[in-house]
């Protein structure tokens, strides 16, 4: 007699399967003309379709509903995740891009992001009750590294190539890979103050704590993990371009190369238990110093096809584990602080700082720049992995439990309110500029049409000279197959006078370097 198998596996494969083929039949209209962000659109078919509603798709099931396990699964799961975007995001950078802009990433990386976690800390401990000022900080430790995932979809897409410049999207994108892993030492610096109250910790002082978070997370965590992902990523470049000039690697092989050496990264660099993270996005930019295998790869769709389903699969499984039930009220949390912190941490934890410091900061030489960079720092799926390694770390006693109980749901929150805020940024905007193109044409057309009208009442006893409909003030179409240029309110007067030829389509080359670039009504 047949008999139905229905479990977990078999769910959550139809739920992420039947998302990705669902989505993807009508990928382009949401992604590149309407620039509705897959993070968002994943996250909302994880609350779809997990506990919250449909109950279908559930990770806490997977576990037997242990909470531990739960913890211990999102920590791996978001461990390779992270590593596999970092490691593409260091792949994707141009030749030596570190040593180029060392100045820009130092800034971003030291002075930007302490003043981010002191303030969003502050922020945390004046909103969120029962919290010590050391507690708050270790909270905001975990929002403080711009999301990697997040930041590759922000940089990726139509909108991104014709608006942001290539320089700033590589920054956005190199600073999130380096920050992820570069997160560790504000982590842990009050973890080890809050671990040497415990009887069985090594260490009492806080000179122990600050010696022990010098050489267990300063020198072991990060000077080690770009030593060995330096190291790492040499011989792997050396052997690949040994491989192929000796044609011993298929195809297949080569494109494979990149997810393979994350795996191996991740495996070798957690048995030494260094920071992982980090070392993957060292190996990526030491695998592509020279810039040979990025340019051999960037005809191939390989890694934008797993960039795909990982940021769909991850942002679904994100969706699915928000701690809905503790967003009320939970150990003092209520909405209406969480609501108010994440606002505040939108706006001033990163925005003012990046604005301040830009004059240090080369590759974002404008203001323009500088604002867009500071507003798309988002939080995602990094914060989530700190928070498992926070859980881990923390002590579980009575003096540790009310941490323990806000971590999870202030973050998790925060993480939601910038799903939410920087997905739906860039299509609004987008639809507040379509706006004002619209009515900017419209009045123009009907100043255009009154002042035709008069011309011709003044000449009505002498006869009319010709038709008003053929009088056109406007520029002529530059093919009959391309549309009408838009007239911008900044830019009508050299628009009327520009000659077609003056008005050409950039190609493809240019649109990449940032330049601006003319948009037709079709595409906008």
């Amino acid at each position: 007699m047949v008999a139905i198998d229905i479990n977990n596996v078999s769910l959550a494969l139809s739920v992420v399967g039947g998302y990705v083929c669902s989505i993807g039949l009508v990928s382009y209209l949401l992604k590149e003309r309407l620039f509705v962000s897959e993070a968002l659109l994943a996250t909302i078919a994880g609350i779809i379709f997990g506990p919250l509603c449909a109950n279908i798709f559930n990770p806490l099931d997977w576990v037997g509903g242990s909470e531990k396990d739960l913890e211990s699964l999102t920590h791996q799961i978001t461990r390779i995740v992270i590593a596999i975007q970092v490691l593409f995001t260091g792949i994707s950078l141009p030749k030596a891009y570190l040593r180029k802009e060392w100045l820009s990433l130092t800034t971003l990386l030291l002075p930007i992001m302490t003043t981010a976690w002191f303030v969003t800390s502050l922020l945390v401990w004046g909103l969120i009750p029962g919290l010590s000022f050391v507690e708050a900080l270790v909270i905001g430790s975990c929002v403080t590294p711009t999301d990697p995932v997040l930041a590759n979809s922000i940089c990726k897409g139509r909108f991104a190539e014709e608006h942001v410049p290539l320089s700033v999207r590589n920054i956005i994108v190199a600073e999130a890979g380096a920050n992820d892993g570069l997160g560790f030492p504000f982590l842990f610096i009050p973890l080890y103050l809050i671990l040497i109250h415990e009887p069985t910790h090594r260490w009492h002082t806080v000179g122990g704590a600050v010696l022990e978070w010098f050489y267990n997370i300063v020198l072991y965590q990060i000077v080690l993990s770009c030593i060995l992902g330096t190291i790492i990523g040499y011989i792997a470049r050396k052997a690949l371009r040994f491989a192929e000039s000796k044609e011993l690697i298929d195809h297949e092989s080569f494109l494979a190369f990149g997810v393979a050496l994350t795996f191996f990264t991740l495996g070798i660099v957690g048995i030494i238990g260094s920071d992982d993270i980090l070392c993957c996005f060292v190996v990526g930019n030491s695998f592509t110093w020279d810039d040979w295998f990025r340019k051999e790869t960037e005809d191939h769709a390989f890694q934008d096809v797993i960039d795909n389903l990982i940021n769909s699969a991850i942002f679904i499984y994100v969706g699915a584990i928000l701690p809905w039930s503790h967003f009320g009220e939970w150990y003092g949390i209520t909405p209406w602080r969480l609501v108010i912190l994440g606002i505040l941490v939108m706006l001033v934890r990163r925005l003012p700082w990046v604005m301040l410091w830009s004059k240090f900061i080369p590759a974002l030489p404008s203001w323009r720049e500088s604002l867009f960079a500071g507003f798309f720092g988002p939080i995602g799926v990094g914060a989530v992995f700190y928070v498992q390694i926070a859980l881990e770390t923390l002590p579980d006693n009575p003096e540790s439990t009310h941490l323990r109980e806000v971590i999870t749901p202030v973050v998790y929150f925060l993480v939601l309110t910038s799903i939410i805020v920087h997905g739906v940024t860039i299509p609004i905007g987008k639809a507040g500029s379509r706006a004002r193109t619209l009515t900017f044409s419209r009045s123009n057309t009907n100043n255009n049409n009154d002042g035709t009208e008069g011309s011709g009442a003044s000449e009505s006893g002498g006869g009319r000279r010709g038709n008003l409909h053929d009088v056109s003030r406007l520029p002529p179409p530059i093919s009959a197959g391309m549309g009408q240029l838009p007239i911008r309110e900044t830019d009508s007067a050299s628009s009327v006078t520009q000659s077609p030829a003056q008005m050409e389509m950039p190609d493809s080359a240019d649109r990449m370097k940032g330049g601006r670039d003319v948009r037709f009504h079709d595409e906008s």
